[in-house]
């Protein structure tokens, strides 16, 4: 038994949310897929420390899963999931850093079914959709979009649909989705959210192994033993690209070298026998305000003053792995990151 509020219904769940307006309490939102890793804990203690309530909803989407992916497959662990939330907590001080005024704890689990999410019906065919969808137009194309072409409009949808029915003062997502954080804040503007409003759309650092700097997914437990040594490839070829993007390299031979040191760790990796395939999907830098492809020949002298994006998706055996790092002001973007404008 949960010893969090576990609400399936929008009907349901607005009747809590009703004595939180009449409480002028605010309310921190963390929407996940399940599968709960150190990722996610990280969105909801920022959420608790934040927020006088906080809401975590758990719903596998399918509309933002192409008919050939892994649907189907997506680790489900409910009872784990609901141990993990259950754990969590944090101690808000008393005035001059006393004796805790309040330990907050995770307020309500949002887990709708997909027949209340989607009253219209779904397919993950979107030519044999029907209802409403949400796009971002000219956003969603670029990065993993082009991989993904469905993906950014299925997320796009059930955000809006979360949002309306969670109603948050704050949202909560990580670095590591870096395109779907920057268009959800794009999407909270364009359509006039008042709940969150994008300023109140946060992004989190990607949560990482200590010892690895993998980035922390959901989709990792899909990984062998073997493929867990070489995951953190995508990690290292990002961070040796970003050493020479910041001495001055153009962005071709920036990539160029993070397609080296993955070339590298396959070379390395068959020599000492590990057991685990890799193939490069893309390494790409893009603008962080309209996500388009830099120019080859742009070095970070010449770049535009907003951050960029350095990305990729790596595929170990049959799991796709992403990641990124945002290159100059990190902290224009993401959540309690210190600003430098002179990186």
């Amino acid at each position: 038994m949960s010893s969090i509020p576990i609400y399936t219904s929008v009907a349901s769940y607005r009747e809590w949310r009703r004595k939180a307006f009449e409480e002028r309490k605010t309310v921190g939102f963390v929407p996940t897929m399940g599968a709960l890793h150190d990722g996610h804990i990280s969105l909801v203690r920022r959420s608790l420390a934040e927020n006088d309530l906080t809401v975590v909803s758990i719903f596998v989407n399918p509309a933002q899963f192409a008919p050939h992916e892994d649907l189907a497959t997506y680790p489900r662990t409910l009872p784990q999931d609901l141990e993990i939330l259950s754990a969590q907590s944090f101690s808000v001080s008393g005035e001059d850093g006393g004796e805790a005024k309040e330990i907050r704890k995770p307020s309500a689990l949002f887990l709708p079914t997909v027949e209340a999410m989607y009253p219209s019906g779904i397919s993950q065919n979107t030519t044999e959709q029907k209802g409403t969808f949400i796009e971002v137009k000219g956003y969603s194309h670029q990065m993993e979009g082009k991989t993904r072409p469905t993906f950014f409009r299925g997320v796009a949808t059930v955000v809006t649909k979360l949002f309306n029915a969670i109603e948050p003062t704050n949202a909560y997502f990580g670095q590591k989705d870096i395109q779907q954080a920057l268009l959800l804040k794009r999407l909270s503007r364009d359509i006039l959210l008042s709940h969150p409003e994008p300023e109140h759309v946060h992004i989190v650092p990607t949560a990482r192994d200590p010892s690895t700097g993998l980035a922390l997914s959901s989709r990792n437990a899909y990984l062998t033993k073997d493929g867990l040594q070489v995951a953190p490839t995508l990690y290292k070829a990002l961070r040796a690209a970003e050493r020479i993007w910041n001495n001055g390299s153009t962005k071709a031979e920036t990539v160029e070298e993070a397609i080296k040191v993955v070339e590298q760790e396959k070379a390395r990796a068959h020599a000492n026998g590990i057991q685990a395939e890799m193939r490069l999907d893309y390494v790409e830098l893009n603008n962080s305000t309209d996500f388009e492809v830099i120019d080859p020949e742009i070095t970070k002298s010449a770049a535009s003053p907003h951050p960029v994006i350095l990305s990729g998706a790596l595929w170990v055996d049959g799991t796709r792995l992403i990641d990124n790092l945002i290159l100059g002001d990190a902290g224009s973007i993401v959540h309690g990151v210190a600003s430098n404008k002179a990186s």
